[in-house]
């Protein structure tokens, strides 16, 4: 029997060009989510969609279904720190990702390690924390605001979650812009924030990249009458993604939101609670394209050449559709 290490020379070859072609890495420090909705698994499907390797570090779990959180355990930081450190002694990191990650500790250790690699960007979700106790969402923000901040290339979050971080002294009755809010991330460190699901009239909501003096993106998107959980973990892991592999800011701001727009619109119900964004739709659409390219290879194979005229056509399957 053949060694199957002994490979011939244009293997090997081979091999090695793969390795020099080899997709950007992108590291993701969150918890697991045993149902699939959020955390690291929507890290790793949604980094893989956007054509990086995901480097996962686990900062603890979840104990939820889909419809709600109902406890977290963090691992502790020695713990995150060896996984963290074993990846990227051995593989180049493009973007760090960062989010939800379980203790003030964890946030400083993330924090340190993140330090010494400062020109790779940072990319930070903060997520809704409504289902924490009291005391504990506030010792945790002021860590991540007064650690981790300092460090974020990019933050990102909903308008209502980053309002009653950032503002929650916000003096008027006027809801904050984006604007408003970059300001205050920028005060802490942070050049660019993506704030999403502003509302606006109509049923639409608004979806801004911005800095304290101008709004570089903005898109609009029509709301879906359903309740969704991890779309933001979706969007900022792909957009991470997409930064890693060189797109610039504004750019890989459109196509992720476009991604999470495809993701929500092919979403699905696998239990009892909130419906979870397809993150690998594109690949569904591939299947459906080969099925449908089988059976028009089929209806074909008894035709002579002479029923095949100019005038043939063939009927492929739309693209996606996005909601603006």
């Amino acid at each position: 029997m053949a060694n199957p290490n002994l490979l011939p020379t244009d293997s090997r070859q081979l091999q090695i060009e793969d390795d020099e072609a080899s997709p950007a890495c992108v590291m993701a420090f969150n918890a697991n989510d045993p149902s699939g909705a959020g955390g690291l698994t929507a890290d790793i499907t949604a980094i893989t969609s956007a054509g990086a390797h995901p480097l996962a570090v686990v900062t603890g779990t979840y104990v939820r279904d889909t419809a709600e959180i109902l406890d977290h355990f963090a691992f502790d930081d020695e713990a995150i720190t060896d996984q963290a450190r074993a990846a990227l002694e051995d593989m180049p990191v493009s973007a760090f990702k960062v989010g939800f990650v379980g203790s003030p500790e964890n946030i400083s250790t993330i924090a340190e390690i993140a330090s010494d690699y400062a020109d790779v960007p940072l990319i930070a979700y903060m997520p809704s924390l409504a289902w924490w106790d009291e005391s504990e969402i506030d010792t945790y923000l002021d860590a991540f605001r007064e650690l981790m901040l300092p460090q974020v290339t990019l933050l990102i979050g909903n308008h209502s979650t980053l309002w009653r971080w950032l503002l929650p002294d916000w003096p008027t009755e006027r809801s904050p812009t984006a604007r408003d809010i970059a300001k205050a991330a920028s005060s802490l460190g942070v050049p660019y924030t993506l704030v999403t699901g502003i509302p606006l009239p109509d049923q639409f909501i608004d979806n801004v990249l911005a800095t304290p003096q101008a709004v570089l993106y903005s898109e609009k998107f029509e709301r879906f009458e359903a309740v969704f959980e991890g779309a933001g973990e979706t969007l900022s892991a792909a957009l991470c993604a997409l930064l890693a592999n060189g797109h610039d800011l504004q750019a890989a701001t459109a196509e992720a939101l476009t991604y999470l727009d495809h993701s929500l619109e092919a979403g699905f119900h696998p239990g009892m609670g909130h419906i979870v964004p397809d993150r690998l739709f594109w690949a569904q659409a591939e299947l459906d394209e080969e099925s449908d390219n089988e059976a028009a290879d089929a209806d074909l194979s008894g035709l002579d050449d002479a029923d095949l005229t100019s005038n043939s056509t063939f009927n492929l399957p739309p693209n996606g559709t996005t909601k603006h």
